[in-house]
């Protein structure tokens, strides 16, 4: 029950000339020096076969636009369907892996897998970030990234939802407020 998290799509390669796409809600970052993800992956996937024998993936961040996309990556198979063409996502080429970016995607990143630990009905990949490739208008004339412009899609228990309200900042909680 820990929710909400992020719906990300997740594109791999046999590095055979097939590609996939899929959803994956199991992820997150799991440090920062060396920049490590994880994402579990129920065996049955078409795509675990495919990480587990080319060693990377590539984590695409979705947002309200990619809603649709990252529920129909998320319920239908790759044996099946060519998931890029029938949703018209453009593959982009990576600078590290074999694996596509999602160039609609406004943060892609680029994972080698280090680890790889079967926990049960899920296989959990660790893995090494490589490279983040981000989308260019949401960065300021000043250099800032602006991910919260970028309408970012989340899962919470089988609803897909938008941040809509910052609350707060990093810190603020501490921050010392000037007299008035």
């Amino acid at each position: 029950m820990l929710y909400p998290l992020p719906a990300v799509l997740v594109s791999v390669t046999d590095g055979e000339g097939r590609d996939n796409v899929f959803t994956v809600a199991w992820t997150g970052t799991v440090c920062t020096s060396p920049p490590m993800v994880y994402i579990s992956v129920r065996p049955s996937r078409y795509s675990f076969e495919m990480i587990r024998k080319t060693k990377e993936f590539v984590l695409n961040l979705t947002t309200e636009e990619l809603g649709f996309a990252a529920d129909f990556c998320g319920v239908r198979s790759g044996r099946d369907v060519d998931k890029f063409e029938i949703l018209g996502l453009t593959k982009d080429r990576a600078e590290f892996v074999k694996a596509p970016l999602i160039r609609e995607s406004p943060v892609s990143i680029e994972c080698r897998v280090t680890e790889e630990k079967e926990l049960g009905s899920h296989t959990m990949f660790l893995a090494e970030v490589l490279s983040v490739h981000v989308d260019e208008n949401l960065i300021d004339e000043n250099g800032k990234f602006h991910l919260n412009d970028a309408g970012m899609l989340a899962y919470s228990h089988g609803e897909y939802m938008t941040f809509e309200k910052k609350t707060g900042t990093f810190g603020y909680s501490v921050k010392k407020r000037q007299n008035s």
